[in-house]
């Protein structure tokens, strides 16, 4: 199948400005020869040159497009094959017709991810840093766009690397002993050496694992709950955030029936942001079935943003709710501090261990404070990416979790006087499980399974 001329449209399929058919394969340069025209050949040309022309229908000579013509020669592309990309006009017409000449003359329909499945194939990209490109274009905020293009450009492979080159260090040592059991103070200096050696790799496996919630957390979102009694400002808020008027808001209580869910960038923090129906005892069945899907959404929240109302005193029902997330992650928002103070702050604190972020939501004040709250949170104060190897997809996630599990067998095993060239085994293995992370030794299933997640053209 590597053999055969690949073409998919790369762009947005609708009304654009631009837009991109992508050829890549042996044969590209010579299919869209046949459809272009220009002043000279694609043949003819440079290298990572763009040429203008024309695409004609070779059957008949018509003209179909205006086009620029972007030629680009194995092995220096993206998929270290020869690659054409024909910049059209966008146009679902137009468009549609280029791909089905390229198609009727030479090219197959690119499968989902297969340009980057064919840079990984043929070894300009590690699978870790193909699985980036994917979170490069899913990504929500800024961080989370510099987590994954560090990841594309190689910063977790070069970790992985380090950390398999240090057991296979290990590994000549133990083979040294093996080699040479004869001489009775080897043995107990390689074990020595083992154990001080795979505690280092095991506390960067685990460092790496650490990192994998705030990386989760760049990469899905944080799921965020806003909760509390109706007409509290929780409908407020979430337009504050979003900057949209998505929520009804009005003076009467229980408007908000339903979930509304967005999403929103909260100090570079992507936030899957829920805003809920207030909680109380209503005999409205329409209501009513909307509290039940608060309380549903309380208890799968990772964040939950408790509203209070600064004119109103704490209820025992506010106390109830309180009470049953004390163990959760939350944050108490007291709104309309532009209003008379009828709630007794000094008691909430005393009572409950949660961050307080005081607001008035109509004037725009305290927003944020709750953002440099979630980031303390949940990123131990400022979201950076810059310098960080950042853990966020869940196939790294479970592989790094057996590696770090297999080297502690070795360590155990180890201190326990195993014989060296048993707790050989675990080392290979955490090697092994380390090397599937970049793609070293995974299944086609596997590698297919992960690329047709990606989307057409790319």
């Amino acid at each position: 199948m590597q053999l055969e001329t690949i073409s998919s449209i790369s762009t947005p399929v609708g009304e654009g400005a631009i837009a991109i058919v992508r050829l890549s394969g042996i044969d590209a340069l010579e299919i869209a020869e046949k459809l272009y025209r220009g002043k000279k050949p694609l043949a003819e040309v440079e290298t990572h040159t763009i040429n203008y022309g024309h695409v004609v229908d070779p059957d008949t000579e018509e003209v179909i497009e205006e086009v620029m013509a972007a030629v680009m020669r194995a092995p220096k592309t993206y998929t270290r094959e020869d690659i054409v990309e024909i910049n059209c006009h966008g146009g679902i017409n137009t468009i549609n017709r280029i791909l089905q000449l390229t198609l009727k003359y030479g090219a197959r329909m690119a499968e989902p991810g297969e340009f980057t499945k064919r840079a990984f194939l043929n070894g300009r990209i590690d699978l870790s840093q193909a699985e980036g490109v994917m979170d490069f274009i899913r990504a929500k905020t800024t961080e989370a766009s510099k987590v994954a293009s560090g990841q594309m450009q190689g910063r977790l492979k070069v970790y992985i690397e380090g950390l398999r080159q240090s057991i296979l260090n290990i590994l000549a040592q133990v083979e040294v002993n093996i080699d040479y059991p004869e001489y009775d103070d080897v043995e107990e200096a390689t074990t020595a050496f083992l154990m001080e050696e795979a505690e280092k790799v095991k506390i960067e496996i685990e460092s790496l694992l650490k990192s994998s919630r705030q990386g989760r957390i760049m990469r899905e979102g944080l799921g965020t709950v806003i909760v509390g009694k109706p007409n509290v400002g929780k409908s407020s808020l979430l337009n504050y955030l979003i900057q949209d008027n998505k929520a009804i808001v009005t003076e009467v209580a229980g408007t908000t029936r339903d979930i509304l869910e967005e999403y929103v960038n909260v100090n570079g923090i992507p936030l899957k942001l829920v805003d809920t129906a207030g909680i109380r005892d209503t005999d409205d069945i329409v209501e009513r079935i909307g509290v039940e899907r608060s309380r549903q959404a309380l208890e799968a929240a990772e964040l939950i943003l408790y509203v209070l109302n600064y004119n109103e005193a704490l209820t025992p029902g506010d106390m109830e709710i309180l009470d049953s997330i004390k163990d959760e992650n939350v944050i108490i928002i007291i709104n309309k501090l532009d209003l008379e103070n009828n709630l007794d702050v000094g008691e909430l604190e005393s009572k409950y261990d949660f961050p307080v972020v005081r607001t008035s939501i109509t004037e725009g004040t305290g927003v944020d404070d709750l953002e440099d709250k979630i980031a303390e949170l949940f990123f131990g104060g400022a979201v950076s990416s810059a310098d960080s190897t950042y853990l966020s997809n869940n196939r790294h996630i479970g592989l790094l979790e057996q590696a770090n599990s297999a080297i502690n067998d070795a360590i155990d095993s180890a201190q326990m006087d195993v014989p060296i060239d048993i707790v050989q085994i675990d080392l290979v293995k955490t090697w092994e499980l380390l090397g599937e992370v970049i793609g070293e030794d995974v299944s086609e299933q596997l590698i297919d399974q992960l690329f047709s997640q990606f989307c057409l053209g790319k």
